[in-house]
């Protein structure tokens, strides 16, 4: 049955005054409403329509209203969104400004998730900031020898530039640090933008790493594929490398690695494998003021192991299901064992291996207080326990010794992220 003229205009009078009311509760009470005056014995709509509104321009001024009715929601959702995202992103910047820096759990456990500092590289005060700095120089000096002596023997005319120039940044970097030196010196007010221009400068670190792994990269048709290491020169999240491959089901294993750090405190991470439902699977890591320490299914040993002194190290750590024994060697002399380290719980498989960092999620959570900071070289993982003799071989790089049968040191078994850079092992080279 179709409304007659008075029934619509009675809808139409409705709709308009809940229109009205909304809109002046959205916008707090700022319309107004203009009145006509009608006839004590007249009818509301038969007075509207003696104003000649045509039905079709009624439909129109529903439609317009309907539209604007939406607009203003749509406005206010996104007004309230915005809102949300501001007040959010204050309470973030104020927990962190306010944040004291977390402890150690009890037995040297890596902290909890609700204390980490994933945003970056981890905060410092200005001493730490231009001892960071100053190592990193360092090994960017000792990097532009080794090319410098490359080039020597190479007679390349493209390198000899590419390092003059390299060093040319290098010493405009000194210079800076030098003035940072004299600004905390002199108390200088130009302190309160150091995390700025600490930004400003491992920005401009970062790009130089860059460059000169792009020169190094001309070397390795000159080397096998072993004969690599990984430097890892700045605590961060997001310098690592990712093994291409899972690891196996294992109830025994031994893992061996070179490692040269002088970080202080703690070397960080060296190597991490999370499975699904557990990320702690297989884990070595020295964190804080914390020994050296290995995870297996969460549970931990406390290793002997003092490598961060700046030199080269060779560490081996096997281990067995079968009462969870468990033996460490550095430099190829065993200084540690024990037992009950996840007794009879086998190294699960489809699980992901990540070098440099320590994964509070399979394949992420990064902490750069848990970042490793050094050298690394010659990683390797047997599904076994090796030998006194045969770890000893590793350790003195004897041409005896073996290589992983589930994981084998090659540049083409990882993928490298972040600017973790690869140069020509030395530590072998070294001992010869």
């Amino acid at each position: 049955m179709q409304a007659t003229k008075s029934e619509i205009c009675r809808r139409l009078f409705l709709f308009s005054y809940l229109f009205l009311k909304s809109y002046s509760q959205d916008f707090g009470g700022q319309t107004q409403f203009i009145c006509t005056s009608v006839p004590k014995d007249m009818d509301i709509c038969a007075a509207t329509l003696q104003n000649s509104v045509p039905g079709e321009d009624l439909k129109t001024t529903v439609m317009q209203l309907r539209e604007t009715v939406l607009q203003q929601k749509e406005t206010i959702m996104n007004q309230k969104e915005t809102i949300r995202e501001l007040t959010s992103k204050l309470a973030r910047c104020e927990s962190q400004s306010g944040a004291e820096p977390g402890d150690a759990r009890p037995g040297g456990r890596r902290k909890e998730a609700g204390t980490k500092n994933t945003m970056g590289d981890v905060s410092r005060g200005p001493a730490d900031t231009l001892t960071q700095l100053s190592q990193t120089l360092q090994s960017l000096k000792q990097r532009l020898e080794n090319l410098e002596q490359f080039s020597r023997s190479n007679n390349s005319v493209q390198a000899n530039s590419l390092k003059d120039l390299l060093q040319s940044k290098i010493d405009d970097l000194e210079k800076q640090v030098l003035s940072r030196v004299n600004s905390i010196e002199e108390g200088k007010p130009g302190l309160r933008n150091e995390t700025e221009q600490r930004g400003r400068v491992e920005s401009t670190l970062t790009s130089l790493h860059q460059r000169i792994t792009d020169l190094e990269k001309g070397q390795r048709e000159n080397r096998p594929l072993d004969k690599f290491q990984l430097t890892f020169p700045l605590r961060t999240n997001y310098m690592y490398a990712k093994v291409k491959k899972s690891l196996p089901e294992m109830y025994a294993l031994t893992v061996c690695m070179w490692l040269k750090s002088n970080a202080s405190p703690g070397v960080g991470t060296p190597f991490s494998y999370a499975v699904p439902g557990q990320a702690n699977e297989l884990v070595l890591i020295e964190w804080g003021n914390n020994p050296m320490e290995i995870l297996i299914n969460d549970k931990v040993a406390k290793l002997p192991f003092l490598i961060n002194d700046g030199k080269w190290h060779h560490i081996c750590v096997t281990w067995t299901t079968r009462d969870g024994v468990w033996e460490a060697f550095q430099d190829g002399v065993k200084r540690g064992s024990g037992e009950n380290l996840a007794p009879y719980h086998p190294i699960k498989p489809q699980g992901l291996l990540i070098l440099g960092q320590e994964q509070d999620t399979l394949g992420g959570g990064f902490d750069a207080t848990q970042a490793f900071v050094g050298d690394l070289a010659n990683f390797h993982i047997w599904d076994r326990k090796l030998s006194v003799g045969e770890i000893y071989n590793l350790a003195t790089c004897s041409s005896k010794a073996q290589v992983g049968n589930v994981f084998a040191w090659m540049e083409t078994s990882l993928d490298i992220y972040g600017g973790a850079s690869k140069w020509t092992f030395e530590a072998c080279r070294q001992l010869n």
